[in-house]
């Protein structure tokens, strides 16, 4: 008989575990699936250099139909008790809205169920008495308190098509709650979904699933920029084929089901409204408002007027940053958000890019500037007498020098990273996005020479940078890289490959500011792009702070009766008045103060200094020298208590930098956390080399162990632990991987004799 101690966990799992629970019913294909990734990995930017971390992956995921979700099942090998797996279970099962999770390690089950009642939540069933499919499924219903005559609406397939797309996680949440609320009735949604993590095709799939059950027959999306409304069309909404429309101005045909349109297309002056009031009130069954904080503002109030005209129909409202401030609320309208995915989560489950900051701050900006007596600008006009501050310059006063510095720090960056990463550098208004657009030609001559668009301006003034726009969003183009802009890049601007923000605009709503850091944090991992950065030359990443940055929305605007409900906001200095600005040509400016900043397991970023934080972090984990010690001398594999540490923020790639390169990060952490003395890399190896340890190998085993205690003092552990690494220089030229492994004695006597060798450059003081 087989010994169920000695097997694996998946081993346990095959022989067990799935057998218990199709013999229960369900159904292999349609309603088992294993080792089912949850998320892709936290992103650790080690220098510039980025890996992933850990994934979250699932043992079992069980399913009433494809893409309906109702329990998971964490599996352990025998020596863990039934009960072992519980909690990872629970923590999978929070993330997928699940109320079913069950721990096993293959001679029962945990199960942990939120919707008994009498206080029996936890019990072990035995392997053979796993629940079918048909009770979980009934026991589910009355937990969600479904209403049977919507189970057709409820259990609508999603969309698929041959390319394998599925959708995420927190996608497959957010797509069942709406669709739970508008079964049970709900008219007005509201959904926050941080830039990056699938708002147009999450809400593809909530329409599909509406329209193919006919729950909703006549359906309008509205977003306030064509290249967001063409996206939707040419991309997540393409299913739609023939059913689908766009509305362009007088043009109101009502012989289709899905339409698109922008809020200016069917709003704006007399003439424009009567396109919508071309359909009855009553024409839609759904309108699904995207990027519904854009409709606050008051030169687009108008979307306010749509909704109210279409009040019998249900209306989702979209967005990745609620509007919440003591002027403007979403909530007023659409009522608490049904699903929130933050940008904090999404960089936690690798979903989206981490992100360093630079702030530079200028003498200028801090100190101010107030002119002479009488003194005139490059014009001749006579400049007010007052202190003027960062807030001033490029709105009413230009110092040129300041402009030109900015210039060539950015350049500066680029020139020390890739040149070719693309970049938007946000400006004050259309004037200063044109002569920063001249300045960055100046400094980058040789580039613009080769191609005339490597920099461009893109505002919504001219065609020429406009027509550029799907270039520069384009992963596939190379074309432009750097782009000036005000306002036109700041919101639902697909930008995947944009690796650098920089911020030379005074921002100060945190609205604006979620919407602009949003352009960098997608993820394309073809063409590297991991992480990005934020050059901040305004202060404005001191809005990181705002305990509005990442959190829930919070209702403050309650409007009275005769309260105006979209009240005027600031245009950002992109105004329709044109402005007279000082020109000032001979003052200088220089840097004051330049810090990179990091982005912290917290999600916020690192303020204390980064020895400080590296410390604490590490205390959390190891309370002593002696603990980390035995902890580091034990592991097997040092690569796993470094990622480890990695996961809980420790940056030692930016530490590096700071101690010194040629460290080690077991000296590193030795020294900045528990105050030893440091050894380099090669000091370490220096003194192995004169012990005896390699004397007890023969040739050609000793030019190995030489060779890797080379590659150690100039790499680092990590690459010892590597079997892979054998065939590679120089040790392809001692023999094979097979050879060289064979020249140890085997594979086990290989490692035995790597651990020895890390044993003994770690005793070394």
């Amino acid at each position: 008989m087989m010994d169920k101690k000695r097997l694996n966990e998946r081993d346990i799992c095959s022989k067990y575990v799935t057998p218990a629970i199709t013999a229960a019913g369900w159904h292999p294909h349609t309603q088992i699936r294993e080792e089912v990734k949850l998320t892709e990995g936290r992103v650790i930017v080690r220098g510039h250099v980025a890996t992933r971390g850990e994934y979250k992956r699932a043992d079992y995921i069980l399913f009433h139909k494809l893409d309906i979700p109702i329990a998971v099942v964490e599996a352990k090998d025998n020596e863990h008790s039934v009960g072992a797996g519980i909690q990872q279970a629970l923590r999978y099962a929070e993330m997928l809205d699940l109320p079913f999770a069950y721990s096993t390690n293959g001679d029962a089950f945990l199960e942990h169920d939120k919707t008994a009642t009498g206080g029996r939540v936890e019990r072990e069933i035995a392997l053979d008495d796993f629940p079918s499919p048909d009770e979980l499924w009934q026991r589910y219903q009355a937990f969600k308190q479904y209403d049977p005559s919507k189970l057709q609406l409820l259990t609508q397939d999603y969309y698929r098509d041959l390319s394998g797309k599925t959708p995420r996680y927190y996608q497959i949440v957010a797509i069942n709650r709406a669709i739970e609320a508008i079964a049970k009735g709900q008219k007005r949604i509201l959904m926050v979904m941080a830039t990056g993590t699938g708002k147009t095709f999450t809400a593809f799939q909530i329409i599909w699933r509406l329209w193919k059950s006919r729950a909703m027959k006549r359906i309008l999306f509205l977003a306030d920029r064509n290249i967001l409304v063409d996206q939707a069309i040419t991309n997540d909404f393409k299913p739609f084929g023939s059913a689908m429309t766009k509305i362009r101005k007088r043009q109101a045909d009502k012989s289709y089901e899905i339409y698109t349109a922008l809020y200016q297309a069917v709003s704006g002056n007399e003439e424009e409204r009567n396109i919508y009031k071309q359909f009855s009130p009553d024409f839609f069954d759904l309108i699904v408002v995207d990027e519904c904080h854009r409709g606050s503002a008051a030169e687009d109030s108008a979307w306010r007027e749509i909704l109210e005209y279409f009040q019998s129909a249900t209306q989702i409202g979209l967005t990745a940053t609620p509007k919440e401030t003591k002027d403007v609320s979403n909530i007023e309208y659409f009522g608490e958000p049904i699903y929130t995915y933050s940008l904090k989560q999404g960089i936690e489950d690798g979903f989206l890019a981490p992100y360093k900051v630079i702030r530079i701050d200028l003498d200028k900006d801090l100190q101010g500037w107030r002119p002479g007596q009488g003194q005139r600008d490059k014009h001749g006009r006579e400049i007010e007498d007052r202190i003027y501050n960062q807030t001033d310059f490029d709105r009413t006063l230009i110092l040129e020098k300041r402009a030109e510095l900015v210039a060539e720090k950015i350049t500066e960056f680029l020139k020390a990273t890739d040149r070719f990463a693309k970049t938007i550098i946000f400006c004050e208004d259309i004037d200063h996005a044109e002569r920063m657009r001249q300045l960055l030609v100046n400094e980058n001559a040789d580039l613009v020479a080769a191609n005339h668009r490597y920099v461009m301006r893109i505002t919504g003034d001219t065609y020429e940078g406009k027509a550029e726009l799907d270039n520069f969003i384009d992963p596939e183009s190379d074309y432009p890289v750097v782009v000036t802009t005000s306002r036109l890049l700041d919101t639902g601007v697909d930008a995947q490959t944009c690796k650098l923000i920089v911020l030379d605009q005074t921002i100060r709503s945190i609205t604006r500011f979620k919407q602009i850091i949003g352009r960098g944090t997608r993820i394309n991992e073809e063409h590297r792009k991991l992480y990005f950065t934020i050059m901040d030359f305004k202060r404005a990443t001191e809005l990181f702070a705002d305990s509005q940055f990442d959190g829930d929305p919070v209702q403050i605007y309650e409007p009275n009766p005769g309260d105006p409900p979209l009240p005027p906001e600031d245009n950002g200095g992109n105004g329709k008045k044109k402005q007279i600005k000082y020109v000032v040509d001979d003052v200088p400016v220089k840097v004051i103060a330049e810090r990179v900043q990091y982005y912290g397991k917290d999600g916020k970023l690192i303020t204390e200094s980064l020895r400080d934080y590296t410390r604490n972090a590490v205390q959390k984990e190891y309370e002593s020298l002696d603990a980390f010690l035995r902890r580091w001398n034990a592991a097997e594999r040092k690569e796993i208590i470094i990622k480890a540490l990695e996961e809980q923020g420790v940056l030692f790639e930016a530490l590096a930098e700071q101690v010194g390169v040629d460290f080690d990060p077991f000296d590193l952490i030795c020294h900045v956390v528990f105050d030893q003395p440091l050894l380099t890399r090669r000091e370490r190896a220096n003194s192995l080399r004169k012990q005896d340890y390699f004397t007890r190998y023969a040739e050609p085993a000793r030019a190995v162990l030489d060779a890797l205690l080379n590659k150690y003092a100039d790499e680092g552990v990590e690459n010892l632990e590597d079997l892979q690494i054998l065939k590679l220089q120089p040790f392809n030229t001692v023999g094979t991987l097979t050879e060289i492994i064979r020249s140890f004695g085997g594979k086990s006597q290989y490692l035995q004799a790597v651990r020895g060798m890390q044993k003994e450059l770690y005793k070394v003081a």
